[in-house]
């Protein structure tokens, strides 16, 4: 996807335009709205449930991914490599993908954790795992049904909130790691 990007910024911005308006489409609707629709048309299931979740967040990485490019593609270790004779391909692979690659490492982390809370959501409403599947929406949807033993759904709500919380600091340690300015690596003035 990187790549097809680049290309389209180096031959025209129309292209580049296009290619990033129509999975822009998807961020029109509301998320979870989304989902129930693309649920509706396809039947609750886990797999739709993970095929509605990919269709709403692919959206976040491809503009996430052309940002980086058209950011990167003016700085001055680009455009030199460029000069010097560099195919577009060592361009992608020496200078663009390793300093994309950081921000989506970060970003797939934050998506995961909203991933996990949209299946929950679906599950709990009955559209996503079905029985005997396990999913903590559905663990949580079954704890309701039992009001007098509040731990059913206690502690699948619990595990939702401790592993969201552990991606969320596993996304800013990742961050804090790849961030040349957090670890003090200014270049000196000379």
């Amino acid at each position: 996807m990187a790549f097809a990007v680049w290309r389209a910024s180096r031959r025209s911005t129309s292209c580049s335009s296009a290619a990033i308006q129509s999975p822009g489409g998807v961020l029109a609707f509301p998320a979870l709205i989304l989902a129930l629709s693309i649920i509706a048309l396809l039947g609750p299931s886990l797999a739709n449930a993970m095929i509605a979740v990919a269709i709403i967040n692919v959206s976040g990485f491809t503009r996430l991914v052309r940002g980086q490019v058209l950011a990167l593609r003016n700085i001055d270790f680009v455009r030199a490599a460029y000069l010097l004779g560099a195919s577009d391909v060592r361009i992608m692979a020496r200078h663009v993908l390793p300093n994309v690659t950081g921000n989506l490492i970060v970003f797939g982390s934050l998506v995961a954790s909203q991933a996990l809370i949209t299946e929950a959501g679906l599950s709990f409403l009955g559209l996503g795992a079905q029985p005997p599947t396990p999913s903590w929406g559905l663990m949580i949807a079954t704890g309701v049904e039992y009001a007098q033993y509040p731990w059913m759904s206690f502690f699948p709500g619990a595990a939702i909130f401790l592993v969201v919380l552990s991606l969320n600091f596993i996304g800013d340690a990742v961050r804090d790691s790849l961030d040349a300015r957090s670890r003090g690596l200014r270049a000196e003035p000379r």
